[in-house]
């Protein structure tokens, strides 16, 4: 989620802005079969380096690779969420990033050499980054000030904003008088990352999953990020502002859909989410349970729903805080639908109570040293099943969760509880895959994550503003659209 610069990090920003420099190269896909609709594949990365298990951590992404319906395309996942490959320029370079619907911007790494991350040791050892060379492409050129995106990024007349430091305020901006260059850009996330570069304008090319299917945008806007802070990897913005993805592919109006893959496909190149864009996304829905999209002052550009309870087996979670499913008067609340984030986020104390719950209908033994190892909050040594037809998942209780207008959602069996343990021993180690909300922070009072997302059909239907959730096998999903490769 993209937040206000904190000025904590003003120091850190001049420091990255003198580096930035940043270009990009994107596929676009058309399905032959409705040519107002993209089918793109995600694809799920974990580094090698990595447990077995999506990290506990409040910025995690987790990386999966997705696919489009109405033009097709693969992704793959590196980390903690679910990559796109974006074909950028003339000729193409393939960029793997982050699919995100809990930001806007979409920007790649620039530079063979000269982009630089700070606090990402562990992706530079695992050499996880791909960089964009804007030199090496021939429609590549940089935004200028009249360009609406170049509004869009610097949103203030903040003495510290690089527009202004220009010598373009934002009223120069907004009556599109200045001539100059878009100057560069600062954009921050709501986990503490921050990224610093130059809004670009390149060939954006999809590429469908049947052979011989492409879809060329030009002039596609991005930002080519030079210097970044814990954001190693390039993100595709999928929220409703000007410069996210849906946007300029033309299907703000429309909607969109996506599959998660389960985590155990993770580094598995022969099989991608399922991404479908545009109106295949939304047909075919009339069974589906939607919920309304909540509209927020402070956030208006990405997805909220209201959420009434969360049950454990038969039992109703109570006193659920109307902040998850209402904002205040700053804005702040509501239950954010984010891919960028791993897992989902609930306020105190109604998340210690969903775990008192837990605690009282589970009575198998808590293993304190993996809770103390792994940094989640409930994990317990679950015994391995004698009959065949039953998995350890079938020994804990259900979560379901129920949102407004009376739609209800199971989640999917390990969405919940992970295995954290080696195979093998009597009993295996799951743990808890839910977070609680970090004290004092503003935005949304809980986010819903993508690993709890897992083997869910998620449709954003734009046009009718209202978000559908339905539990399906994506694996045979991506089968059936062409996204595993046998």
């Amino acid at each position: 989620m993209a937040i206000a610069l904190n000025k904590n990090i003003t120091t850190f920003l001049f420091f990255l802005l003198v580096n930035s420099l940043v270009s990009y190269s994107i596929q676009s896909l058309a399905s032959p079969r409705n040519p107002n609709s993209l089918i793109l594949g995600l694809t799920l990365a974990s580094r090698a380096s990595f447990p077995t298990y999506p990290k506990a951590s409040t910025s995690s992404r987790k990386i999966v690779s997705i696919d489009v319906l109405g033009a097709k395309k693969p992704s793959r996942e590196v980390r903690d969420g679910y990559l796109i490959s974006l074909n950028i320029g003339t000729p193409p370079q393939v960029i793997q990033v982050l699919m995100d619907t809990g930001s806007d911007l979409t920007w790649v790494p620039c530079g063979n050499l000269s982009f630089d991350c700070m606090e990402c040791d562990d992706y530079r050892n695992n050499k996880l980054m791909a960089t964009f060379s804007p030199s090496y492409s021939s429609s590549s050129y940089r935004a200028s000030c009249a360009s609406p995106f170049c509004i869009d990024i610097h949103s203030s007349d903040n003495p510290l904003d690089t527009c202004t430091v220009a010598g373009c305020s934002l009223s120069t901006l907004v009556k599109a008088t200045c001539s100059r260059p878009c100057p560069s850009f600062a954009y921050t996330y709501g986990a503490g990352g921050v990224v610093t570069g130059i809004l670009t304008r390149d060939t954006l090319r999809v590429n469908g999953s049947s052979p011989g299917v492409a879809k060329e945008i030009p002039k596609f806007c991005f930002g080519c990020v030079g210097s970044a802070y814990r954001e190693p990897i390039g993100i595709a913005g999928f929220g409703r502002g000007t410069l996210s993805m849906v946007s300029q592919l033309g299907f703000l109006q429309k909607g969109f859909s996506h599959c998660f893959l389960a985590f155990k496909y993770a580094n598995n190149p022969n099989i991608s989410s399922p991404l479908v864009v545009g109106d295949i996304a939304l047909t075919s829905k009339d069974d589906m349970q939607f919920t309304p999209m909540l509209n927020s002052p402070m956030y208006p550009n990405f997805y909220y729903v209201g959420l009434e309870a969360i049950t454990v087996g038969n039992v109703s979670a109570t006193e659920v805080p109307s902040s998850l499913r209402e904002f205040d008067s700053l804005g702040n609340g509501g239950m954010k639908i984010d891919s960028g984030t791993t897992y989902t986020h609930l306020p105190e104390p109604f998340y210690s109570q969903v775990l008192s719950i837990l605690q009282s209908t589970i009575n198998y033994p808590r293993d304190t040293g993996m809770e103390m190892q792994t940094g989640f909050d409930l994990c317990y040594k679950v015994p391995r099943p004698n009959n065949n037809t039953l998995t350890s998942d079938d020994l804990l209780p259900s979560i379901t969760f129920h949102f407004l207008n009376n739609v209800s959602l199971v989640l999917p069996q390990g969405n919940h509880f992970y295995p954290v343990s080696a195979p093998g021993n009597p009993a295996v180690v799951k743990c808890l895959m839910f977070q609680s909300t970090d004290d004092g922070d503003d935005g949304p009072a809980g986010v819903f994550g993508s690993f709890q997302q897992q083997n869910v059909e998620v449709v954003y239907d734009l046009e009718k503003e209202r978000i559908g959730f339905q539990p399906m096998d994506c694996a045979s999903a991506a089968s059936s659209q062409g996204l595993h490769k046998t």
